[in-house]
């Protein structure tokens, strides 16, 4: 692995707390949000940031947090990442906007060919380019419905998609993302996925469970397309049994069925690969990508098979924003980054310190049902002890005890009872074995 620079003249990567949390400075920030946002847009910790740099995020009143959130996966290389953050400055001075549909540029064409280059399979393939990983979804479904003629779309319990009309249809929980804001999108369809904590089923066994669920719901010859994260995200972290994935593949390549994999969370090096099909095997026939491809700028994308994103016709494709220029000079720079300084070795690296922690913590914790996930990207499941009963008071107690020792920890799961661990690849073993350390006094208070 590439030696990377973990040390900022002005952020020095450890964690302190100067303050109570939230401090004065953020409280009186947080009310005037209240003024002015609807309480509609959350906000998981009321701290308001003042600067970051690669794991560490400061707040406005000084205090400095490890970062397990980089916001919801995103900020994947680190915070204000050098070269990301000089490839944006150079293309704001070139220029901003043109909109690719009106008069292109090579930026896009860029990060067509490394998504083609870094995706599944060698087969020949296009790329669209938007801002975020909901339009790419709903992008994809598009794709697939007119490739097929059909309209069926097939989910899994646990899925999150996004908070448009028709992501919002497609997750498995209504509450918050559809709750009281209805009519949802029609032609949807839900079926059982892989949850081996729970159901103990084999990939095989699984995979035939939801597509009897599919076939008896839809049927083959309705159904336009499968979509499945390959590790569940908002549904907690959720790590399908060996074989799941390309049996699904299987019978919708024999179907007729587009299958879709949903790496908006998962991928761009989060968990040890570039994206996490690759663990399991899976080519897919679309996937969509977002969140850590940009460094924290706003890009997201549909990468497919040419033959299937071909018959859209001209124009049915694409958006004012879609593929900004300076979103995707910043997106060169982190797949440059990732190749550099080989960043899935560094999520191996995060995987092996982190999750060899979390598991020592849970032989000594029965509150911890399971540690699970791949690369850095991971989670402990909390149970009532002795049970698999979920224990969401107790990740509640966690990420307040977290917060307040400068510590940023986000929840997941359906039942809100996993505690999911997002770091950038970068996080050095010493703030990982700090942050444990943090977690072990906060099991210990539970």
């Amino acid at each position: 692995m590439s030696t990377i620079s973990l040390s900022s003249p002005s952020i020095v990567q450890e964690r302190k707390v100067v303050t109570a949390i939230p401090g004065p400075k953020s409280q009186a920030m947080h009310e005037r949000r209240k003024q002015v946002v609807p309480p509609g847009v959350g906000a998981a910790l009321p701290v308001y940031i003042d600067s970051a740099f690669g794991s560490i995020v400061v707040d406005i009143d000084g205090n400095h947090f490890i970062d397990f959130a980089t916001g919801i996966g995103v900020t994947t290389i680190g915070h204000t990442n050098s070269a990301v953050a000089a490839a944006v400055s150079d293309q704001v001075h070139s220029f901003t906007h043109t909109c690719f549909t009106v008069t292109p540029y090579e930026e896009y064409v860029r990060v067509a060919e490394l998504l083609v280059e870094h995706t599944p399979g060698k087969h020949a393939k296009r790329v669209m380019l938007v801002n975020s990983g909901a339009e790419a979804v709903e992008n994809a479904v598009k794709i697939a419905r007119k490739h097929t003629g059909k309209s069926g779309i097939g989910v899994l319990d646990h899925a999150y998609h996004g908070r448009t009309n028709l992501t919002m249809t497609m997750n498995f929980k209504n509450a918050p993302y559809a709750t009281g804001m209805g009519p949802t999108a029609g032609g949807v369809f839900r079926a059982p996925g892989s949850y081996p904590f729970h159901d103990g089923l084999s990939g095989a066994e699984a995979a035939e469970r939801t597509i009897w669920y599919f076939e008896k719901l839809v049927g083959a010859q309705d159904l336009a397309c499968i979509i499945a994260e390959p590790i569940q995200g908002e549904g907690g972290f959720i790590v399908p049994a060996d074989g799941y994935l390309t049996h699904l593949q299987e019978w919708c390549t024999a179907n007729n069925v587009v299958f879709i994999a949903d790496e908006v969370q998962s991928g761009m090096a989060r968990t040890g690969t570039y994206f996490a099909s690759e663990h399991f095997g899976l080519v897919p026939d679309l996937m969509t990508v977002a969140k850590g491809i940009a460094g924290g700028m706003p890009l997201a994308g549909v990468v497919g098979r040419a033959d299937i994103m071909d018959d859209v016709l001209p124009g049915g494709l694409g958006g004012t924003f879609g593929g900004n220029p300076v979103s995707c000079a910043a997106s060169i720079a982190v797949f440059d980054e990732v190749a550099t300084h080989d960043l899935t070795a560094h999520a191996q690296r995060v995987e092996a310190r982190l999750g060899g922690g979390l598991k020592k913590l849970a032989e000594k914790y029965p509150v911890i049902g399971e540690v699970r996930g791949k690369g850095a990207m991971l989670a402990i499941e909390l149970v009532e002890p002795g049970t698999k009963k979920p224990n969401p008071s107790a990740v509640t107690a966690l990420i307040a005890f977290g917060a307040a020792h400068g510590l940023l920890l986000l929840s997941a799961g359906s039942s809100y009872n996993v505690l999911r661990f997002l770091p950038a690849v970068t996080m050095s073993d010493d703030l990982i074995d700090d942050a444990l350390s943090v977690l072990d006094e906060g099991l210990a208070s539970l």
